[in-house]
């Protein structure tokens, strides 16, 4: 397959900003690993940015579309986070809200290297773990009930085709016997527009940086229920216990330090039910990495589905009440032993 072009209008939108002279010829480059958007690395006299543009279809093998709009909702929450949480997102250099990109520094890996690829080589920083922990609390504490913010964010249609339609009612589709729990699931996540949601942190989705941690692709930015985002990343921790198996118990202590980070910023954690309603979700977004419309790339055997499979649909059917309700479901799981992953 041929790699795509960088459309001509590029070079005249960097020109424009001024961040091209008018005789320079740049280096466009892009970037892999993007499902929902092309990232272009654009290497100029200066130094390096890069271009993020969306896409109306994603590139995963089911169809699955999205409105482009997502990307002024993604700098407008880079922004937002930026007013309350100071160096956890990058600058917005420039934004073309109808051409549906904008315009960002390059964070070079040997700087701000990808959390996921860290996990991968079984580096469970905690203290990382616990400041995502916090800042997510923070920008959920600070944006709770702000009828402002909310209109900024009422992407409810736009939420529910890009989260909870391939994740939760995809997998509802692929498990007639567990729809009522998963439709469930998606009512009461729609219903709770408390705070501005991320809607994507992931560790694939956030840098390790020098001054902490930066987080990037905020597509999904909605006014929602916080117990999303906190319920969103701590699936990956359980996840990728079958990934690197040597690294077990750091993952299952980065999922702690990320829950004790965020109670500490978020006083009514607990009384407020956002550990509850992220508990509940839990179980349905981990079977929605095997089932739904955007699996993880690295459980690929059988028996390891087979295994989120079989703690999912329990913890599913039983609603879990506090998140180390599913922890603990977890470590019994794999108490059983890896097996053949």
């Amino acid at each position: 397959m041929n790699e795509p072009q960088p459309p001509q209008r590029f070079l005249t939108l960097l020109r424009r900003c001024d961040l091209v002279g008018p005789q320079e010829i740049p280096v466009f480059s892009l970037l892999p690993g993007g499902v929902s958007s092309n990232i272009w690395r654009v290497d100029m006299e200066h130094g390096p940015v890069c271009i993020k543009q969306a896409l109306a279809k994603l590139k995963v093998a089911a169809d699955w579309y999205a409105p482009v709009e997502r990307n002024a909702n993604e700098v407008a929450w880079f922004q937002t986070a930026a007013r309350i949480a100071p160096n956890s997102v990058p600058e917005i250099l420039f934004h073309d809200a109808q051409a549906g990109l904008f315009v960002m520094p390059y964070l070079p890996p040997e700087q701000y290297p990808s959390w996921k690829s860290k996990l991968r080589h079984g580096q469970c920083d905690t203290t990382l773990a616990r400041l995502v922990g916090e800042i997510m609390a923070t920008i959920h504490f600070a944006t709770t009930d702000d009828d402002n913010i909310a209109a900024r964010f009422a992407t409810d249609h736009i939420f529910h085709a890009i989260r909870l339609e391939p994740y939760l009612e995809a997998t509802a589709n692929v498990h007639p016997d567990l729809r009522s729990p998963l439709m469930e699931l998606v009512s009461e996540t729609a219903a709770h527009r408390r705070a501005l949601v991320h809607g994507d942190i992931s560790p694939k989705n956030i840098l390790a940086g020098p001054e902490g941690p930066v987080f990037l692709d905020a597509e999904c930015a909605w006014y929602g229920d916080p117990a999303f985002d906190l319920a969103f990343c701590l699936a990956h921790f359980l996840l990728k216990c079958l990934w690197v198996s040597d690294a077990v118990d750091g993952f299952l202590a980065c999922f702690d330090a990320m829950r004790a980070g965020y109670a500490s910023v978020h006083e009514d954690f607990e009384t407020d039910d956002i550990g509850g309603r992220a508990a509940r979700l839990l179980p349905g977004l981990m079977l929605g990495r095997v089932d739904g419309k955007s699996p993880v790339e690295y459980l690929t055997k059988f028996r390891a589905k087979e295994r989120v499979r079989r703690v999912s649909k329990a913890l599913l059917t039983e609603r879990p009440k506090t998140l180390a309700d599913v922890r603990d479901a977890w470590v019994a799981e794999l108490s059983m032993g890896a097996g053949d992953e």
